[in-house]
């Protein structure tokens, strides 16, 4: 009777192997492009499936455990020969369509790509932008991530994340226009956008009023961002879409009130597609990413 065989996740080993050669959670985050919470979240994931400790945690810092330097030899060895392996193997790339919504492919997937092209040297990736909430195919890529309410019939779908809404504005815009509490947002311009109603969030805020019928309208959640930002407005969007705007300063959210988001990023794709290594494994990936 053959075994089970306990593969540790890739993404856990090469937080690993990062942490050990670069001395620290922190240097391991930057050059993967992930936080050092995540880093510090696969490691502990890797510690709990070999049932050894692989890092001394003190004050000072982190370093190697005498196992942690043995296990280090083994994944270092095993990368390489996944590299020699890699380099036989290039001129037969697999090619992997994705399809995403350009903001998500700005703010979310970009950033994070250059883990999974380093995790997957087989794979020859090609992204390609969609509109948002369009009622296309899955079969113009071979997977998508779609911005919608995930009733996708006949697709393979997953639901990215949760996430909540809130109004933001340039950061002096409240006070100059006298917004403190959202029944004063009556007097000010509210920019739409089909993508993230106000319905929901007035709802929330015990505000009977419709969803606006004058306004900007914009078709992609980083122009509502942007036009937000210079002041030409309030946008209503969600906590990890405006992240960037809001850690750079460009935004702030005018109320502590949030409401759940009616809409999320889906992974989607078709039964047929879903089965193949390359397909499973970015669907697999992303999923963890965004965790």
């Amino acid at each position: 009777m053959s075994t089970v065989r306990r593969i540790p996740p890739m993404h856990a080993l090469a937080a690993f192997e990062a942490a050990a050669r670069l001395g620290g959670f922190g240097q391991a985050a930057g050059e993967l492009c992930i936080t050092p919470s995540a880093v510090s979240h696969r490691i502990r994931q890797l510690e709990a499936l070999l049932e050894i400790q692989l890092f001394e945690r003190t004050p000072s810092g982190t370093r190697l455990t005498g196992e942690g330097g043995r296990y280090l030899e083994s994944v270092r060895e095993a990368f390489d020969k996944l590299a020699s392996a890699s380099g036989r193997v290039a001129a037969e790339k697999e090619r992997l369509r994705v399809l995403v919504p350009p903001t998500f492919a700005r703010q979310m997937l970009m950033p994070r790509l250059p883990e999974f092209l380093r995790l997957h040297p087989e794979i020859e990736l090609a992204v390609n932008i969609a509109v948002p909430m369009a009622n296309v195919s899955a079969e113009s890529a071979d997977v998508e991530v779609r911005w919608g309410d995930g009733n996708y019939p006949e697709w393979k779908v997953s639901r990215l994340f949760d996430d909540t809404v809130t109004p933001l504005a340039a950061p002096a815009f409240g006070a100059m226009k006298g917004v403190l509490v959202p029944a004063d947002l009556r007097r000010v311009a509210l920019l739409r956008t089909e993508l993230l109603p106000w319905k929901g969030w007035f709802e929330a805020a015990g505000l009977d009023w419709e969803e606006p019928l004058r306004g900007t309208v914009l078709n992609d959640l980083g122009m509502l961002l942007e036009v937000a930002a210079q002041g030409l407005g309030v946008a209503l969007c969600t906590r990890r879409i405006a992240a960037g705007w809001v850690e750079s300063g460009r935004l702030s959210p005018l109320f502590d009130l949030r409401a759940p988001a009616p809409f999320s990023y889906y992974l989607v794709a078709s039964p047929l597609s879903a089965k193949r290594a390359a397909v499973a494994d970015f669907i697999d990936w992303l999923e963890q990413s965004m965790a």
